[in-house]
């Protein structure tokens, strides 16, 4: 390896959309040597899809160049910060040649690098005669493709660097290979040092949400609710054998602690003994954290072993249209005026679209929101004595005309049903939108054809087939004991809130939501009051599978992976939370039962 040192990497962008204000922050406070970005998360790539079919040289996250890059640049040169982000989004070479105006406009002279061939839609005929399946539901691929892009890898953003690139714009990468590219090229990881592969990777996995790592979602809000207002954004401080310190610029708002760091790790994750990168299989399950400053955690116990033997791909494919329409009702019986309401609406034009020989509605759905809607059977009684309510409707049909009628009665019932009515904000009829839905399949490696430039200029990268595949019996969930005989006397029953803090996200139609004990003793207590059954019954208004559960032993952690809990997922899901995100602050509702003396032990903080 490389001699030894340290890099620190700041995470600037959690999504399509993040405050320019934490590329600033980490430039000017965070002493980094690397400034990170992750744009595209699923339902950005469809975003970025519907833009480039408007305007061939849109598809990209055009925030990075305008409101980051361009006024933050002469800065960057300056300090000798590299830049690397998946900003490419669809359409890599005009994000590259956006910024090169911009550099070019500042008189600086900076070498861009790209990364292309995630793109595989033009070998969409190609897959579909090999009969590719949807790899959660097993339903063949669509008609007609959109978009459809492989998740790349790390090493080729590590190749771009090693050719003396100063920024580096890919498209669709795993998150955390913004992260993983200037640790293998600084460090000099090869392909088979899985374990340092899996550290970078977690790593990467912490930065990529930005400050939701620092405090930004934290369960416990009012220990960094005061910093709000200037959050501070994560940074890994990363060495050569893999291990890191995660932390933050100082005299800036948030926390870093195991608990919030924690959260993080939990998110968006599948098997923890298995997460699945395009260069590395992680095991996170005896990752520990340790509190080693002020805002300072060191992270270790992380393994890798071999990569999976396929990419999975993200492809996108128009499936009809929908609507939104919402309303607010105040006054009295509002939960039933709301019922009554959408009830109607939808009844009316269901009819008029009977009339007009077109097909029923692809699928309807009504929230009523100040109800405690999204907690569907575990709603509290008195939540349908709000006096304020919005309720809204959702509907998709496969013709757009269907919903344009839809539209026009919204509007046109305005005098014709229940009183106490006002829009709440912007006024005028829904708006029609298609639906971009995702099909997500697995491909062979050597369908991406991975090309690596510098300033215009090719260089040489070939991308290198795995010696070795993982084996995912090898990998398998421990078998999680209960609290030993004894321990279950005075229990009381208390909110899981109490107990643990937790973190919910989603992939593609599944979600997960990782809970992680306040304290070690609580840890057996969890396990044994949070099964599978129980799981099962209180996400039941919105599952239409089986959860599955999996232990982190060294975070003191559970993850529930929630099967077809989302209606489809973020693109076509016409559930009011679609990604999942509310859903760790739904089960910390969930009564659990603790020795007595145990719970007084978690309230004093756990002190001994």
């Amino acid at each position: 390896m490389k001699e030894a040192k340290k890099i620190r990497l700041g995470g600037a962008s959690g999504y399509w959309g993040d405050t320019p204000q934490a590329a600033r922050q980490l430039i000017e406070k965070g002493n980094i040597d690397y400034l990170v970005f992750d744009y595209l998360a699923e339902v950005t790539m469809s975003i970025l899809v519907r833009a480039r079919a408007k305007a061939p040289d849109a598809g990209y996250a055009r925030d990075f160049v305008d409101l980051v890059m361009k006024p933050l640049l002469p800065d960057i040169q300056k300090r000798g910060i590299k830049v690397i982000a998946n900003a490419g989004g669809v359409n890599v070479e005009a994000c590259a040649s956006a910024l090169a105006k911009v550099a070019e406009d500042a008189g600086l002279n900076l070498r861009i690098a790209t990364v292309t061939g995630d793109d595989l839609l033009g070998r969409a005929h190609e897959l579909r005669g090999q009969d590719v399946r949807d790899m959660t539901n097993g339903i063949p691929m669509p008609d007609e493709l959109v978009s459809a892009n492989a998740y790349l890898g790390a090493f080729p953003i590590a190749a771009a660097l090693d050719a003396g690139a100063d920024i580096v714009v890919t498209g669709r990468c795993v998150d955390s290979a913004t992260t993983l590219g200037p640790l293998i090229h600084e460090f000099g990881w090869q392909p088979q040092d899985y374990d340092q592969l899996a550290a970078g990777t977690l790593a990467g996995h912490i930065l990529e949400c930005g400050a939701q790592s620092t405090g930004g979602n934290f369960t416990d809000w009012r220990d960094v609710v005061s910093g709000w207002s200037d959050m501070g954004y994560p940074i890994a401080e990363c060495d050569p054998s893999g291990g890191f310190v995660i932390t933050k610029p100082d005299d800036t708002g948030g926390l870093v602690s195991r608990l919030t760091v924690s959260e993080q790790i939990v998110y968006e994750i599948g098997d923890p003994g298995a997460y699945l990168m395009p260069d590395v299989t992680c095991d996170f399950r005896n990752a520990r954290i340790t509190e080693c400053g002020q805002n300072r955690v060191s992270i270790d116990g992380v393994r890798g072993y071999p990569p999976p033997e396929k990419l999975k791909v993200s492809a996108t494919w128009k499936d009809g249209y929908r609507a939104s329409a919402g309303t607010i009702i105040a006054g009295f019986d509002v939960v039933e005026k709301a019922e009554a309401y959408s009830q109607a609406l939808l009844e009316r034009v269901s009819r008029l679209i009977e009339e007009r020989g077109l097909e029923p509605f692809r699928k309807t759905a009504v929230h009523i929101i100040g109800a405690e809607t999204l907690l569907g059977a575990n709603a509290r009684p008195e939540a349908r004595d709000s006096r304020e309510v919005m309720v809204r409707v959702d509907v998709r049909h496969d013709q757009r005309e269907a919903l344009e009628l839809f539209s026009k009665e919204v509007t046109g019932v305005a005098l014709s049903m229940t009183t106490g009515r006002t829009s709440g904000g912007a006024g005028g009829r829904p708006k029609v939108a298609p639906v971009i839905a995702q099909f997500a399949f697995l491909v062979d490696r050597d369908k991406t054809k991975i090309e690596v430039q510098v300033n215009g200029s090719k260089i040489p990268f070939t991308s290198q087939t795995p010696s070795e595949f993982f084996e995912p019996a090898q990998m398998r969930d421990l078998q999680i004991p209960l609290p030993a005989e004894g321990e279950a006397n005075d229990l009381v029953e208390v909110p899981l809130i109490e107990l643990a803090v937790a973190r919910s996200g989603d992939k593609g139609d599944n979600a997960n939501v990782g809970v992680i004990a306040r304290y070690e003793a609580l840890l057996p207590w969890l396990k044994q009051e949070l099964t599978v059954e129980r799981i099962n019954r209180w996400f039941a208004h919105v599952q239409r599978g089986k959860a599955v559960r999996y232990e982190l032993s060294g975070l003191l952690a559970l993850n529930f992976v929630l099967i077809n809990a989302l209606d489809g997922g973020g693109t076509s899901s016409l559930f009011l939370d679609p990604q999942g995100k509310s859903y760790a602050q739904q089960l910390l509702a969930m009564p659990v039962k603790i020795p007595a003396s145990l719970l007084e032990h978690a309230r004093r903080g756990g002190e001994q």
